[in-house]
Order: C-alpha cells, then structure tokens, then sequence
C-alpha cells in the first residue's frame, strides 16, 4: 500500500510540473486544435457531390446476342440520364480496352465471351467476364452488379430456349418423324437472336432517390487523426523530462527515499496516462460541441479505444526515455519518431484513401491501428466487434514497449 501511495504522488507530481508548463500545455492540448480547425474547412464539402459511375462494357463477339444487348442499354444521351443513374459506354475494341485497365488508365470494364449468344441459345451457359483493377473495390461492385443484372436476364433466357427446343422436338415426334435436333436448333437459334423492338429493352434498371447525398462531417475523420498524433507526440517529448530527471539523479534520490524501481515506473506511466486521458476528454468535448463530431452507433467503444491508445503511448514515453541518453537525444528521437509514424499511421489523412502499400505498413504502427479503428467507428458506423482486432493490436504494442521499457529501464545516468 506505501508503494502504491508512492506511485501515485509520483503521478500527481508529474501532472502537476505538466500543468505548470505553459508550453506544454499550449502544445498538447490547444496547438492540436489549429490543425484540426484548418483540415475541418478544407475537407468540408468533400463527398457532397452525386458524381455519375461511368461502366464499360465491350464484347468478342463479331454478331449475336451480345452486341444487341449493349445496344439495348448503353447511353447513348448523357443529358437524359436521371440522377444517380449511372453512364454506360460500348468499348468496341476488347483488347485495347484491356491495356487500359493493366495501364491504369480504365478502372475496369465488363466482357462478353465470343460464344455467350451460343451458350445461351443452346442452354448450355455462359460466363461474363469482369477485367478490373484490382485496387479499385468500388469498379469491381459496380460491374458485379451490372454482371448478375445481365446473367438474371440471360438465364431465363436459357430457360426458354431449352423450353422451345423441348417443344419443337416433342412437336417433331409426335408427327411420326424422327426428330432432327440439329435441326431445330437451327430454327430456334435465329428466333432467340432476334433484334428486339425499338421499344423492348432487353435488360432494364429501376433508378430511385432515396434522398440528397451529403458531405461526409470532415471533424469524423480529422479530429480522431491529429488526437491519435498529438497523444503520442506529447507522450514521447515526456520522455526528454524522464531523461532530465535521471540526470540531475532525481530517480536516484526516490530509490534512496525507500521507493521501489517499480513504483518508479508505475508513478511515471500513471502520470503519462493522466496527461493522455486529459487531452482525449479535451479532445472529444469540443470535437462533439464544436464541430458537430459524431461518435458513431457505439460510444463505449471509442471511449475504450481511446484509453487503450494512451495506455500504449505512456509505455511508448517510458520505452523512449530508456533508450536515449541525454534529454537532447530524448527530444529528438521523439519528434522524428511522431514525424514519421504519424502520416504513416494515417493521423494526416485517412488510411482507407491512401495506396495498398502505405495500409501495408501502417500495420506496424500503434497510429494506423488507432486511426483505422476510429475510422470504422465513427465514419463507417461499425461496432465493437469491427473494432477488437484494433484494440488487441494496441494491448499488443502496449505490452511490447512495455517490455522493452522494464527491462531497460534505470534510475541511474550513469
């Protein structure tokens, strides 16, 4: 209980030395709001626009089915196309429209077989072909759903060619003759490939509003980054005060006075933890009153994300502070360290809008799992379940630079 008593006046003597430090305080809890502030007006507005989905779609036949079905629904009057309603255009050459997408140049496009009216007269299938980007999810979606619109249409297709086949021949045997299958196929394939009417479209779409697109509320995504950034930036630059006070030997006077190495650390981590737990009530407090920030459909978890996260920046404080040795060395591992896991971990700008490769490696950072947690929480609506992987990941980073920060840890400069 004495070292538990000491733990925490070491805490409070911490936050205390915090609070008298008025640059400190301007840095961790007020400078972070410029940026934020500046970041909320530029992206304000971004997402607000019903911007029109352009599909593409080709085919290797030479005639047939293929070609009348593009025919039936690509655009051919941009101006009479109906809000949200997407732009369909005919890429004529499949092979070139292919090095487009392998160049980059074209999301993707959908692709008829050269025998799909073939398969589809004689009930035997065919398959669409989907050529896309594979970084592009929202192309892929978007020509799935154009894909399974066609093939609906196709199968029941199929469903009454077999059936006329079916009847022909039956017509053919009842007659007493001996029934030609090649033949009627013959006859049945010119019907089922028929041109449709100038009024007959062969596949058809429902376009609804369901209402105005609106912006997405820049704060959801901003404010989360740059707390996530300046948690960590405050708790690695106390790392340069844990260094001064081993070198003007003020551990070394506590271990004198009877306090563990242990209660050492735990006062410093407590204290950290405080200052952390300060800057995310300040945070969220004028992030939901003034700017309108939504916390999602579950609160509990952000609160519980974001005390994890500063459990993990005090152990990565404490992990710092053991490995520099003056206080200059601490200051400066410190800022290059924010400097470089912060846009990395997505606290500039958010991970899901950023290349595969920068996902990649924001997987090794405490900033890329705290910010995509928020992310999914308070941009997309997600729920605990969606976020527990984040938080293992920050008890995971949490238990190593814990580690590392007990085993390395001393009092003495020396």
């Amino acid at each position: 209980m004495e070292q538990l008593k000491r733990a925490w006046l070491i805490a409070l003597k911490d936050l205390k030395l915090f609070a008298a430090d008025r640059w400190a305080l301007f840095f961790a809890l007020f400078f972070p709001f410029f940026f934020a502030t500046m970041f909320y007006f530029v992206m304000q507005g971004v997402g607000g626009s019903d911007q029109r989905l352009e599909l593409h779609i080709a085919t290797r036949e030479t005639k047939g089915m293929s070609r009348q079905i593009i025919e039936a629904i690509v655009t051919k009057d941009e101006a009479r196309l109906k809000p949200g309603e997407s732009k369909i255009v005919w890429d004529k050459d499949y092979e070139k429209a292919k090095r487009a997408v392998e160049e980059r140049k074209l999301a993707g496009f959908l692709a008829f077989p050269p025998d799909f009216t073939q398969g589809v007269s004689l009930g035997y299938g065919a398959s669409l072909e989907v050529v896309v980007d594979a970084e592009n999810s929202g192309a892929r979606a978007a020509l799935n759903g154009l894909a399974q619109a066609i093939a609906a249409r196709a199968g029941a297709q199929q469903i009454s060619s077999r059936a006329t086949i079916g009847l022909l021949v039956e017509r053919e045997r009842a007659s007493g003759k001996p029934a030609d299958i090649a033949q009627v196929v013959q006859k049945t394939l010119p019907r089922m490939s028929r041109q449709p009417a100038s009024n007959e479209s062969l596949i058809t779409f429902d376009v609804q509003k369901a209402g105005e697109v609106e912006a997405q509320n820049p704060s959801n995504y901003v404010i989360p980054g740059y707390l996530v950034m300046f948690v960590f930036f405050a708790a690695a630059l106390g790392a340069g005060a844990i260094v001064r006070e081993r070198q003007n030997q003020t551990l070394e006077r506590l271990l004198a006075s009877s306090a563990r190495r242990e209660t050492i650390l735990g006062g410093i981590f407590t204290g950290t933890t405080l200052k952390g737990i300060v800057q995310i009530v300040l945070f969220w407090t004028v992030g939901i009153l003034a700017f309108k920030m939504d916390i999602g459909a579950s609160p509990g978890s952000v609160i519980l994300l974001s005390v994890l996260m500063v459990l993990t920046s005090a152990a990565f404080s404490i992990m710092l502070a053991t490995i520099a040795k003056t206080q200059r060395a601490a200051i400066a591992i410190s800022v290059l360290t924010s400097l470089i896991l912060a846009p990395l971990g997505g606290c500039w700008w958010p991970l899901f809008i950023t290349p595969k490769w920068m996902r990649f490696f924001a997987q090794f950072t405490p900033h890329g799992w705290a910010t995509l947690g928020f992310n999914k929480l308070m941009v997309f609506g997600a729920g605990f379940n969606a976020v527990f992987p984040n938080m293992l990941a920050l008890v995971g980073f949490a238990l190593i630079f814990g580690t590392i920060a007990v085993w390395r840890f001393r009092a003495s400069a020396a």
